[in-house]
């Protein structure tokens, strides 16, 4: 599905990530963990094309970006940080831009999405403008557009930000869902916690590099912490190489 093979890169010539392999297989969720500054939202961004390794490559169902631009982005459904909407435009409109952007018949699109709509409790909001959301409502248009899209890969960048309990729940069953139809998933986050219920490998980063990747057996086994937490390895080992 996604291989990224010896990526350096980062911002204005200042390497931020250093040669950081991994990869991520179809019906696998995939959690990128790291502390700020790791290098997650740089990965993600390299991934998606907002930033081009200085070296290295990132391959999609082994097509690059340079490739075809327009086939390579149609397999990814991106779900940012931060909601990105048009304040004049309502949710029905934002839909709409996703499709046309993405060759999808409207209808279909929006029939598809019902349950979806019904799901995160936006299916009576279709004419609001993004004023009227709080900032969960916003980014759950954002998992709308990324569905709507129907990525072959979901790339996840701290998901839970904004979303209530009841709107990470369906979150995660949604991605746990799209797991099991054969789709890929990225997820960066913070609460390890709810990566470990639901992720099948992480990748540790720390300071640009890959320290450990694996299912949390495998790290369990090669930081011989076993028994223990994503929680209690990561923080353990990030605060080792801080020191060392």
């Amino acid at each position: 599905m996604l291989e990224v093979n010896h990526i350096t890169g980062g911002y204005f010539n200042l390497p931020v990530l250093k040669d950081v392999s991994f990869s991520v297989q179809n019906h696998e969720i995939v959690g990128l963990i790291g502390l700020n500054g790791a290098g997650k939202s740089t990965t993600i961004k390299e991934i998606i094309g907002f930033l081009h390794p200085y070296s290295g490559e990132i391959l999609l169902e082994g097509q690059q970006l340079q490739t075809d631009v327009v086939a390579y982005r149609k397999k990814i459904g991106y779900i940012p940080e931060s909601p990105m909407l048009y304040e004049e435009l309502t949710l029905r409109e934002h839909l709409e831009i996703v499709a046309m952007a993405y060759d999808k018949d409207l209808d279909q699109a929006l029939e598809r999405l019902q349950p979806y709509l019904q799901r995160f409790r936006l299916d009576q909001r279709l004419d609001w403008l993004p004023a009227e959301f709080s900032k969960g409502m916003k980014q759950k248009v954002m998992i709308l557009c990324a569905i709507l899209v129907e990525p072959d890969l979901y790339i996840v960048d701290e998901p839970f930000l904004g979303l209530d309990p009841l709107a990470i729940e369906d979150l995660l069953n949604f991605l746990l869902e799209e797991r099991k139809k054969g789709k890929g998933v990225l997820m960066s986050t913070h609460v390890l916690d709810t990566a470990e219920r639901v992720c099948d490998r992480y990748i540790l980063l720390h300071q640009g590099q890959v320290l450990a990747e694996g299912s949390l057996a495998a790290i369990q086994e090669q930081f011989q912490m076993p028994g223990q937490s994503l929680h209690d390895i990561y923080l353990k080992v990030t605060q080792e190489e801080a020191h060392a």
